[in-house]
C-alpha cells in the first residue's frame, strides 16, 4: 500500500508545475489546456517545465528499468530544476509512476544520488484532483446548467447538463487512493455523476497490458460499457488512458457516447466558458 502524499504547504494557494503526460499531451491537449484554467481558477501559479518528456512507465512496467530511468530521466531533472511548489498531473497512472515508483526505478536503474532526487520530486506530485478538492467549493455554490437546451450539429442538446457516469480508474484508487475528490468536484460543478455498478472495474487499457493481451482487452471494455446506466451520454475519468481506450470501442460499436477529461469537464463549468461542442457519432446500442 502507498504512503499517503505529505501535506501541502499551508497559506494560499501553492504554486505548481504542471506535468501534462504523453497522452495528454498528443491525444488530449484539450485536457492540459483544461487543467491550467482550472489550477489558474484556484488561484496556482502555474508553469509547464520545458523538457519534461514520458514518466518512463511503459518501459518500467514492460520490464526495461534502465530504459525506463533514461527516458524519466529528463522529466526528473525538468522538473527538480522548477521552483514550484507541487508537481500536479493530470493522470492516476502517471502520478502514481512518479509518487510511488520513480524512486525505487532510480535506486534500480539510476545513477550515484538520483533516487534522493526522485524522492524529492515525489514528495511534491499531486494528481489534479486530490489536489483541486481542497479548494472545491460546496454543490449549492455551482452554478446552475442552462434550462435552455440548444440544438447542436448532430441534432443533441448542448444547453442542458450532461447525464455523467465516472470511470474510477485504477491507479487513481488503488495506488493513490484518490477515491472522493474526483466525484466531490462534480458535485461542486453542478453534474454529479450517476450511480454505475461497474464504475470502478478495470476498463482493460493496462498500458502495455492491451498490446499483449488484446481480446482480453478489448472484452473488458466491453464489459465496461455495456453496464453503463441507461440514459448517460458523457463518461468522465481522470485518466485519458482509459478514455482513449473506452472511446475506440465506443466508435467501434457504434455508441453515441461522449468522452472527458475531468479536467475538460470541470473547465466547461467554470463562469463565464461556454459549453463544448458534441462531436460523437452514431447511435448507442
Amino acid at each position: 500500500m502507498s504512503e499517503p502524499a505529505p501535506p501541502l504547504p499551508d497559506g494560499p494557494t501553492p504554486s505548481v508545475a504542471l506535468f501534462v503526460t504523453c497522452v495528454v499531451d498528443v491525444a488530449r491537449p484539450d485536457a492540459g489546456v483544461a487543467a491550467v484554467h482550472l489550477l489558474r481558477a484556484a488561484g496556482a501559479e502555474v508553469t509547464c517545465p520545458e523538457g519534461q518528456t514520458c514518466c518512463g512507465q511503459p518501459a518500467c512496467n514492460a520490464g526495461f528499468a534502465d530504459e525506463a530511468a533514461a527516458v524519466a530521466r529528463a522529466s526528473l531533472e525538468a522538473l527538480e530544476a522548477d521552483p514550484a511548489e507541487v508537481v500536479v498531473v493530470p493522470a492516476g497512472s502517471c502520478a502514481t509512476m512518479m509518487r510511488k515508483y520513480w524512486p525505487q526505478l532510480f535506486a534500480l536503474a539510476g545513477r550515484p544520488g538520483e533516487a534522493d532526487r526522485a524522492q524529492a520530486v515525489a514528495d511534491r506530485v499531486r494528481e489534479l484532483s486530490e489536489f483541486l478538492a481542497p479548494y472545491a467549493g460546496e454543490p449549492a455554490d455551482a452554478a446552475p446548467p442552462d434550462p435552455e437546451p440548444v440544438d447542436d450539429d448532430h441534432g443533441g442538446a448542448r444547453g442542458r447538463a450532461p447525464t455523467l457516469a465516472y470511470h474510477r480508474s485504477c491507479h487513481l484508487e488503488h495506488e493513490l487512493h484518490v477515491t472522493d475528490a474526483p466525484v466531490q468536484l462534480l458535485h461542486a460543478a453542478g453534474v454529479p455523476p450517476v450511480e454505475w455498478e461497474g464504475d470502478d472495474c478495470c476498463c482493460g487499457f493496462g498500458g502495455t497490458f492491451s498490446v499483449r493481451l488484446p481480446e482480453v482487452s478489448v472484452a473488458m471494455a466491453d464489459e465496461k460499457l455495456d453496464h453503463l446506466p441507461e440514459g448517460v451520454d458523457t463518461v468522465v475519468s481522470c485518466d485519458a488512458s482509459c478514455l482513449l481506450h473506452l472511446e475506440a470501442r465506443a466508435r467501434e460499436r457504434g455508441l453515441s457516447l461522449r468522452f472527458r477529461h475531468l479536467a475538460e469537464t470541470l473547465a466547461e463549468h467554470l463562469p463565464g466558458t461556454a459549453p463544448a461542442p458534441d462531436t460523437t457519432e452514431g447511435d448507442r446500442g
